[in-house]
């Protein structure tokens, strides 16, 4: 009998939720480009509402039933070092340089919205349940943003997406993580690993460098340290992998010619450019930095180009809270990692392995303009999951 036909009504109705929080969390991305383009500040406030009542309901359902009793077989400093960094960001609002406190207010709710919202869902538990289904939820909402970003004609340099409301690096970077955790989900059913595949070629096709990347060595670490893989699906796996390459060959060749022919600022080399301005920026405030959604206000144009973050997630935290800020994303960082080396024997461990080097790859060149590039409501779900899991642990038919 599966897991979800042999739990109560209740725990039904919790995963039920936790596949529409993952839904939620992985589909509001288009929401401004499908129905708020000719208002996004419209479509900014119906994600922030969206994140609201998502946490609602999950304060809702943990009043209806008690958590379930899963014992907490490591102690984990990771949701601590999270709770630091919120109290950093909402603290800063009362010294950042924003020309609109009341976004800056918005966007904090959402992100802290998001990790309680998963957290208490986690930690309701059962938490392999709770977080086997938000990653579903998740799942099928990026295949929805790839039948959106498919049907899309291409931008100028070939790419799939909207410069103004459907970032092709926002996809690249949904779709990398979507990816993995289907590889992860795909341990009970094979299903999940072609819906990995269609997620992988979409990421491709956004022509996310950054993301692609960070995915490809995420996906070399996952192949490479999962043991269930046999040999010949690891060696099919690399075979339709460069096979995928080969066949995109021609029109990365093409996107490379018209990417270096475009403005400095949005080239690779052009990074160095952001960067040296950020940093210049962020001396100006070494101690606290410019505050919570303060970079765009703060950092000049480069041309017609504007730039929402640093291109580089220390730079990015330097420039946001200073010192404090890295010390504080440097402290969640190893919280993280102490997580995994605590949890070794955990099936999940390997796929919280990946997510950390690929937030770590991509955060190089790239990173998010008000969270983590490993983002905080996931911290909150793979310390909860691992934390509440033995090394012994066997996950149950699904």
């Amino acid at each position: 009998m599966s897991a979800v036909s042999a739990a109560t009504p209740c725990e039904r109705q919790g995963i039920g939720l936790a596949n529409v929080v993952g839904f939620v969390l992985g589909f509001r991305l288009c929401l401004t480009y499908l129905f708020f383009q000719s208002s996004p500040a419209t479509g900014t406030s119906v994600t922030v509402a969206a994140s609201m009542a998502l946490l609602l309901m999950a304060v809702g359902s943990c009043l209806v039933e008690s958590p379930t009793e899963e014992p907490r077989l490591r102690s984990s400093s990771t949701m601590t070092c999270i709770v630091l960094y919120l109290a950093l960001a909402v603290v800063s609002l009362s010294w950042t340089t924003t020309h609109s406190i009341l976004a800056a207010v918005a966007y904090w709710f959402e992100l802290a919205a998001d990790v309680l919202t998963v957290a208490l869902m986690v930690w309701r538990g059962p938490a392999h349940e709770q977080a086997s289904a938000i990653m579903k939820g998740y799942v099928v909402a990026a295949l929805a943003l790839a039948v959106i970003a498919w049907s899309t004609p291409a931008m100028y340099d070939l790419r799939l997406g909207n410069e103004d409301f459907l970032h092709p690096n926002a996809m690249g970077y949904e779709f990398a993580i979507a990816a993995l955790f289907a590889v992860y989900l795909s341990r009970k059913s094979r299903m999940w690993m072609w819906w990995a595949a269609v997620l992988g070629v979409t990421l491709l096709r956004t022509l996310s460098k950054a993301s692609i990347m960070a995915f490809l060595a995420a996906a070399v670490l996952y192949v490479v340290k999962d043991s269930k893989l046999s040999r010949r699906s690891k060696k099919g796996i690399g075979l339709a992998a460069a096979v995928v390459l080969a066949s995109s060959w021609g029109l990365l060749e093409n996107y490379l010619d018209l990417y270096n022919q475009g403005s400095q600022a949005e080239t690779l080399t052009g990074r160095t450019m952001i960067w040296a301005e950020a940093y210049e920026s962020a001396l100006e405030k070494p101690w606290l930095g410019h505050g919570f959604y303060s970079f765009r206000w703060v950092v000049p144009l480069f041309g017609d180009f504007e730039a929402w973050q640093a291109h580089n997630e220390l730079l990015q935290q330097f420039f946001t809270y200073g010192a404090i800020g890295v010390a504080t994303m440097v402290a969640l960082y190893l919280a993280v990692y102490r997580d995994l080396r605590m949890a070794r024997g955990a099936p999940q461990q390997i796929l919280a392995s990946a997510l950390l080097l690929f937030a770590l790859v991509r955060g190089l060149v790239d990173t998010e303009r008000f969270d983590l590039t490993y983002p905080l409501w996931l911290m909150a779900m793979m310390s909860i999951w691992l934390a509440r899991t033995p090394r012994a642990f066997r996950i149950p038919n699904e």
